[in-house]
């Protein structure tokens, strides 16, 4: 052998139409598969490629929409996900779920599902009798069998099967959400096991019965040919119980030697030793393999105990055949070897307590040799060890047990002592009652804090036992403590990093999630706010058509505050921080929070003198300040008082928590509700979380405004209690510049008016051409490019345009480069950036821009500040 052996360790928009967008968007990049599978990953390409002729569904291009609809989603989910259509059950899944189905996939990807995966044909069938009768199922750690990584593996899922509807409005057919909770099952059931075998071992009283006892439990719930703990001294190898099934059993005496040097050598790493496939392991020599062999020991899993640098003790798990053992299976081996070596150590404490000993009480009385014998055994034990009669006096106790007992009290101890009667009152309570139930005949663990606290109140693990005569007799106890204090301090502390790790993570998540979609977002609302805009300004339709269309743009302009409050939330909406005067904005807006709040609760405002000017961006600001109102109305249901305070404030070091030192503007809103309870302030700014019913909240409205003042580098603090209202802070930073003038109400373009030619850059067709109708509205002659390679090239061939409007996300050259390219030829021509998101890192600050979606007065308003900004860019020599 070379080498030794390793250890191993909403829209308002139907169906339909939104299907003839992502058509529509998909022919203009050019796709050759139907629309709906781009972006589909290895999955959407086989779909795309798969003779669909022989299955019930015919070609992709003639599917029915909604079943076009579900494919497109669940091809774009990172979360495994299938469908499973019509009566027949065909199936259809995304990347997710072909990794999780394994040796299945392709094959199974458009079979039927009870043919492709006929070993759960039942269940299969359950499922789309539930789901095509409209009922929706969830399971919970549903046990199943697959073939993953070339061999058989157990697991176990969450399955979440709802109905998906066809085009008549009935179900044809169901869609699963899968997730995997092997990980936690398997956790949970292996603290079970432990748990459970450590209960057993501590009722035994002799080390062979412990060894049986886990050997048997282990050696059932593995599946293994052989299971034993063998008793290390010297070269010697002891094995007094083992579990043998199908093999011959090997209880005796054995030598270490022959196990051959590689196998001792990585013994004494201290890892566990894995041995997959013995006879075909050329880590293990000849000799080795052989001697394995003859034992009958295909496969072995092995962990060594030590006591300091010598080995104590083995625990072994084999199979008869080679095995793969799984990690979970070698962790599981090597808890249960952490376990058994102090029960064996106590068990034969225990024996040679009751063979030194005898009778406790004749020792007691008489003072006789053996009670000596007894003290030097515990006298010789590192940890602290009492023991008592059944009087609670104490009859013996070793030197640990009494330095910790001054170091913790400031007082020895003495053989005799009523051991209760020496600790303060409510701990001499604990202590009386804990070695009353030893003397009751109760051996137990416990975890108490015992110590004056003048000295500090450390925190013990005390496991006690009691002691009985020969006939069995309780005739005192004994216990043994472990200061665990800076044990559970490293604990708490690992698990404060880990929560707050698990946050961070999550919130990162999110934002990366929200900043992700929120482009397409807003790509989708801008034709559909633009269009419903468009239609209600020129009054087509009835009255009731009116009344519908009027429906739908509000649902359109709640789906764009959704996603402002989502991009609040991951701090990346398009924010346009300027100096405010906070006083004007609040007074501005008395009146709408006064009728939001209604007639039954009373509202108080009170702003500062010479208040300065807040670093925000007005829109945002008017927006949280809404939502602290409304979430105060609903804290007071029975009405109240809600106090709206802006001042100065200035803040030293701590004095607010995750506000930083320095001046700021300070926006207090308060109420005088229900308040919040401490599990509830802990989750308030918690994106989702929300006290209120469903369809009652979005539970962004606080996540948000923390998000803006984050975003701004202030801050958000709240005060509640159950009782007494709730109270919240948000710190603005304070602007260094000046507060703009104010300035005569500026005229907006009307329509009609002819105002030059528009130069407009946009990649998404529907959101130029809703773009290009509000632009004509306003007079404008529009010219119309998808790319700014495209823009630069009618500029060369000659067009002139007025101003420039142009998205900024676009396949190659951005829109800040494009306007980087034109204002370097023509500084002195407008430009306008129109933004889905807050990609503000690479555009110039000074050049204007308008967020998607908008409607035609606020494109209309954005165009008539241009030759300003224009005028103040050229003046500030910018380009």
């Amino acid at each position: 052998m070379a080498n030794a052996l390793t250890p191993t360790g909403p829209t308002g928009r139907d169906s339909a139409t939104i299907l003839e967008v992502i058509d529509t968007t998909a022919s203009n990049r050019g796709s050759g598969a139907p629309s709906f599978l781009s972006n589909g990953g290895h999955c959407g390409a086989l779909i795309g490629t798969k003779d669909w002729a022989g299955t019930t569904l015919g070609p992709c291009d003639g599917w029915p929409q909604s079943l076009k609809i579900a494919t497109a989603i669940l091809l774009r989910s990172h979360v495994p996900m299938v469908v499973l259509w019509s009566e027949d059950g065909i199936v259809l899944y995304n990347d997710a779920y072909s990794t999780f189905v394994g040796a299945r996939h392709p094959a199974l990807l458009g079979s039927n599902i009870r043919e492709g995966w006929p070993d759960a044909a039942a269940f299969n069938d359950q499922v789309m009798r539930s789901g095509l009768a409209g009922e929706a199922t969830s399971y919970r750690d549903q046990e199943l069998l697959l073939h993953r990584d070339g061999r058989p593996e157990q697991v176990w899922v969450d399955l979440d099967y709802s109905p998906v509807l066809g085009e008549a409005g009935a179900p044809a057919g169901v869609i699963c959400i899968l997730s995997e909770t092997t990980e936690r099952v398997v956790a949970e059931r292996r603290t079970a096991f432990l748990l459970s075998l450590s209960d057993a071992m501590r009722s035994l009283t002799t080390p062979a019965e412990i060894m049986a006892l886990a050997a048997a439990r282990l050696g059932e719930l593995l599946g293994a040919s052989r299971v034993f703990y063998a008793e290390i001294v010297g070269s010697l190898m002891t094995v007094e119980a083992d579990h043998a099934r199908g093999v011959a059993s090997i209880v005796g005496r054995h030598s270490l030697e022959a196990f051959g040097p590689d196998l001792l050598k990585a013994y004494r790493t201290g890892m566990p030793v894995v041995v997959h496939d013995v006879p075909g392991d050329d880590r293990l020599s000849r000799a080795a393999r052989d001697g394995l062999g003859s034992r009958e020991v295909g496969a072995f899993v092995d962990v060594v105990l030590f006591e300091e640098e010598a080995w104590v003790g083995l625990l072994a798990v084999q199979n008869a055949s080679p095995r793969v053992w799984t990690e979970a299976e070698q962790k599981l081996v090597q808890e249960v070897g952490v376990r058994i070596k102090p029960a064996i150590e106590r068990a034969y404490a225990d024996v040679r307590l009751r063979e030194a000993n005898g009778s406790l009480e004749a020792q007691v009385a008489e003072r006789t040799e053996e009670l000596r014998r007894f003290h030097d055994i515990v006298e010789a034990t590192a940890a602290p060890i009492c023991a008592f009669d059944c009087d609670y006096r104490l009859i013996a106790f070793n030197r640990a047990h009494n330095d910790e007992f001054r170091r913790v009290n400031g007082f020895d101890t003495r053989i005799g002592d009523i051991f209760p009667d020496l600790f303060v009152p409510d701990q001499a309570e604990r202590m009386r009652s804990l070695m009353g139930r030893a003397l009751a005949g109760e051996s137990f663990t416990v975890v108490e804090a015992f110590g004056r606290p003048e000295y500090g109140t450390p925190c013990w693990k005390i496991s006690y036992t009691p002691l009985r005569d020969a006939a069995g007799r309780v005739v005192g106890a004994f216990h043994y403590a472990t200061d665990i204090s800076a044990h559970l301090l490293a604990q708490s502390e690992l698990e404060a990093a880990q929560d707050a790790l698990r946050q961070s993570q999550k919130m990162e998540a999110m934002g990366s999630l929200t900043g992700g979609v929120a482009h397409d977002f807003n790509n989708l609302l801008t034709p559909i706010i633009g269009s419903l805009d468009m239609l209600m300004r020129k009054g087509v339709g009835t009255d009731r058509e009116q009344r519908l269309i009027g429906g739908a743009l509000q649902s359109a302009e709640r789906a764009r505050t959704l996603v402002q409050r989502l991009l609040a939330f991951a701090r990346r909406q398009p924010l346009q921080p300027v100096a405010v005067d906070l006083g004007q904005i609040v007074g501005s807006m008395v009146d709408l929070i006064g009728s939001t709040l209604g007639p039954t609760i009373a509202m108080h405002v009170t702003v500062a003198p010479d208040l300065p000017p807040a670093r925000a961006d007005a829109n945002q600001l008017e927006m949280a300040l809404l939502n602290l109102a409304v979430n105060a109305r609903d804290a007071m249901p029975a009405g109240g008082t809600l106090t709206i305070v802006a001042e100065r404030c200035t803040v030293s070091a701590d004095e607010a928590p995750g506000i930083a030192a320095g001046d700021y503007v300070c926006l207090e809103v308060s109420d005088s509700g229900t308040g919040m309870d401490e599990a509830t302030l802990a989750r308030a700014i918690e994106p989702f979380f929300s006290t209120k019913g469903v369809g009652q909240g979005t539970g962004l409205g606080l996540s948000m405004v923390h998000g803006l003042l984050a975003q701004l580098g202030g801050g958000l603090t709240i005060d509640s209690a159950v009782g007494r209202g709730t109270s919240i802070k948000l710190w603005f930073p304070i602007s260094a510049d000046d507060l703009p003038r104010v300035e005569q109400v500026r005229r907006q373009p009307r329509a009609g008016e002819a105002k030059g030619v528009v130069l407009l850059v946009e990649d998404e067709e529907l959101v130029r051409i809703s773009t290009a109708d509000m632009l004509t509205d306003l007079g404008f002659e529009v010219v119309e490019a998808r790319s700014a390679e495209e823009a630069l090239r009618l500029m060369q061939e000659g067009l002139r345009p007025d101003l420039l409007v142009t998205d900024h996300l676009m396949p190659g050259q951005s829109g800040a480069a494009l306007a980087r390219r034109v204002m370097a030829d023509r500084p002195d021509m407008p430009v306008l950036i129109v933004s889905g998101y807050a990609e503000a890192e690479s555009i110039d600050p000074a050049i204007p821009r308008l967020t998607k979606p908008f409607r035609s007065d606020e494109l209309a308003a954005s165009l008539a500040d241009l030759p300003r900004a224009a005028t103040a860019r050229k003046g500030s020599g910018g380009e």
